[in-house]
C-alpha cells in the first residue's frame, strides 16, 4: 500500500514547476503502478501549447476556468469543474486558463517526476538515475 499526503509531498521534489503550471507527482513510474499521478494546477492568464507523443493523458478539471483548443479539429471546448479531458491520440492542444485551473492527472506511461515540456510540448521520456 502507498499512501502519501499533497501538503507533504509540495515540499518535495515531486513538486515540479514551469513557467505556465505547476505539478505535484503524486504518483510516479518507481511506484510500480503503470500510470503516474498529479495534481496540476494552470495559472490565471497563461497559453500552454501541448502534444504528448510518448503519453497518453487523462485530465479531470477540480476548479478553476479555462478552454483547450484541439489543433487538429479546431474545436475549442470550455474547461470548468467537472470537465474531463482525455489526450488519447496524443492530440496537440492548447489550453488557455481564465481562472487557476486545478486538475487531477493520470499519465500512461509514468512519469519519473521532473519531466518539462520540451520544444515541442511533449514530455521526454526521462530514463531514471542509477
Amino acid at each position: 500500500m502507498i499512501v502519501r499526503n499533497m501538503k507533504d509531498a509540495v515540499q518535495t521534489d515531486r513538486r515540479v514547476v514551469s513557467k505556465t503550471w505547476e505539478s505535484v507527482r503524486l504518483l510516479l513510474k518507481d511506484d510500480k503502478m503503470g500510470f503516474s499521478f498529479h495534481i496540476t494546477t494552470m495559472f490565471a492568464g497563461t497559453v500552454t501549447e501541448m502534444c504528448y507523443r510518448h503519453h497518453l493523458e487523462s485530465v479531470y478539471c477540480i476548479s478553476g476556468r479555462g478552454s483547450i483548443l484541439d489543433k487538429a479539429t479546431g474545436q475549442l471546448h470550455p474547461i470548468v469543474p467537472g470537465t474531463i479531458y482525455i489526450l488519447d491520440k496524443h492530440d496537440a492542444h492548447v489550453v488557455t486558463v481564465e481562472e487557476d485551473l486545478i486538475f487531477a492527472c493520470v499519465f500512461n506511461p509514468p512519469v519519473i517526476g521532473n519531466e518539462v515540456h520540451d520544444e515541442t510540448g511533449a514530455y521526454p521520456i526521462l530514463a531514471e538515475a542509477g
